[in-house]
């Protein structure tokens, strides 16, 4: 799988780590970076090999977006997985579900545009809501919209700070992004409508060809 990232790059050391205990069934043969960051240094780190891919220097998101996924093309990956990747971008045809992101929060609740990081459990907190968690879902065309695959719900506490309430949602996603990626890899996901359903594992399904 490719991962996108434009920060440092947190949620790829947890693929990494995941991959390292065996418990992720997946390469990553290529990373993208939006633009120069911690998780650029990182990758170096891992050894693993990452492009810099500016969204400043494309004259367009068609554009961005269009070398975007002719670098995932040529280095031949079966799927996308956005991890803190801020920057906006066009799925083409051909990766139609085969683009997974992770929100830090319970989608349809506190997402779309803006909604990120911190801002997430600032609004959650504003609000006095009693849970919040994460959502790892398809992405398409809109942002926080695509088909949910996973979720995993926190409490929230009186005491929370915005720093507190990200720490235990992060823990969660840490959980549940490799989860989804590893009923990717088993063809266990099969996207209908607006819905994701998880076959059973074993399911002669899971046989077929997945999204």
């Amino acid at each position: 799988m490719a991962v996108l990232i434009s920060g440092g790059g947190t949620t790829l050391r947890n693929f990494t780590d995941s991959i390292r205990r065996r418990e992720l069934p997946v390469r990553i043969p290529l990373v993208i970076a939006s633009r120069p960051c911690r998780g650029v240094d990182l990758c170096r780190e891992l050894g693993l090999r990452c492009e810099v891919v500016s969204r400043r220097e494309c004259g367009s998101i068609g554009e961005f977006s269009d070398r975007i996924f002719r670098l995932v093309r040529e280095a031949e990956c079966g799927l996308v997985t956005l991890a803190g990747f801020l920057s906006r971008i066009e799925i083409p045809t051909d990766f139609e579900g085969k683009v997974m992101n992770i929100h830090p929060g319970l989608i349809p609740s506190f997402c779309g545009q803006g909604m990120h990081g911190h801002h997430v459990h600032e609004a959650v907190l504003e609000r006095g809501v009693k849970i919040s968690g994460c959502t790892v879902h398809f992405a398409d065309n809109e942002y926080d919209h695509g088909p949910i695959i996973l979720q995993r719900v926190v409490p929230v506490t009186d005491d929370d700070s915005p720093d507190t309430l990200a720490a235990r949602v992060f823990r969660a996603e840490c959980e549940a992004y490799p989860a989804a990626i590893r009923l990717f890899a088993e063809q266990r996901l099969e996207i209908s409508g607006s819905r994701v359903r998880i076959r059973p594992a074993g399911h002669p399904a899971a046989e077929q060809t997945a999204p």
